[in-house]
């Protein structure tokens, strides 16, 4: 990589990190108003929002895992971060909307601030993670859905540390040698990097 792409990556994540940290902020005053209004107080009353970014923060890290492992990721991971993502513009519509239709547009803006910083700084580290860095070109690319099929056929001896033979790979995956071949270099860069 680059100096000038190691600079553009660097601030990108600068001020994704400064975004999201005052969004979150913000939204987290709104969630708790809205939290307080509604009975609860106290230390519950606190730490209530938390449940909500928190569960975005969860389903993201299991959709990066995912990423990086190149598997197909969990349904459930993406259904709460849906469901994450309407908690918390939901707290803070609600928290605006008293100001009217502009106030709760206003109030919401954070919360999106929020999951889109999020949602960006996870791009940048999947993709780093796959090895789609601009101008160095992806040794694994014609392996196509193999990549997916192999970690997820293999995954018990990824997790080990083990890496397959060519045998098994191709009487796995149905696939030649030559193939195999890549999967299993493939497989050996995913332990690796983990």
């Amino acid at each position: 990589m680059s100096g000038a792409e190691r600079a553009i990556r660097w601030s990108t994540i600068a001020a994704v990190t400064a975004v999201a940290g005052v969004a979150g902020w913000v939204s987290y005053e709104h969630a708790l108003a809205v939290v307080r209004v509604h009975g609860e107080t106290g230390a519950v009353a606190q730490v209530y929002p938390v449940t909500v970014d928190g569960l975005i923060y969860s389903a993201s890290m299991v959709l990066l895992d995912a990423a990086r492992r190149g598997v197909r990721a969990p349904v459930l991971a993406r259904w709460l971060l849906g469901c994450g993502i309407a908690a918390t513009l939901a707290a803070n519509v609600a928290a605006g909307l008293h100001f009217g239709p502009v106030g709760a547009i206003v109030a919401a803006w954070p919360a999106a601030a929020l999951v889109g910083s999020y949602e960006l700084l996870m791009l940048i580290i999947r993709s780093s993670a796959a090895g789609d860095v601009p101008g160095v070109p992806d040794p694994f690319a014609g392996l196509n859905g193999h990549r997916q099929a192999a970690a997820e056929l293999f995954a018990e001896d990824l997790t080990a540390g083990r890496v397959p033979g060519i045998r098994a790979i191709r009487s796995g995956l149905h696939i030649g040698q030559d193939k195999a071949s890549q999967v299993q270099a493939y497989l050996s860069d995913l332990i690796r990097t983990r």
